[in-house]
């Protein structure tokens, strides 16, 4: 089973955050390679590196903020309608199991200011 590190979480909130912009709702799939938690430093490349894919449809709400620097609309929740998320692992065509939550995800998503 792949272990999905916080560090993975953030870098898939920062990549998602970038594709919802400023939208009120997502629906897509982003693909991304991971840094392999398990890999020795022996590892080449590719064995250094998962594959993964999230799958996503989601309710973005915001809240209305006006800042001096013009409006802003700061993610407040996000509400998956339907998510799914794969991993492969290097030089692997098939699905590996992974521990993924959504809810590890989503707290990397809301502004909390």
């Amino acid at each position: 089973m792949i272990e999905i590190t916080t560090d993975h979480y953030r870098a898939l909130a920062q990549r998602l955050r970038r594709e919802i912009g400023p939208a009120d709702w997502f629906n897509g799939r982003i693909e991304m390679e991971l840094p392999s938690p398990e890999a020795s430093p022996e590892a080449s490349p590719a064995e250094k590196t998962i594959a993964a894919t999230l799958i996503l449809t989601a309710i973005i709400y915001r809240r209305p903020e006006t800042l001096p620097e013009g409006p802003a609309r700061p993610i407040t929740d996000v509400v998956p309608v339907w998510w799914e998320f794969h991993t492969s692992a290097p030089e692997q065509t098939e699905q590996t199991p992974n521990d993924f939550t959504f809810s590890e995800l989503k707290p990397h998503l809301i502004d909390y200011d």
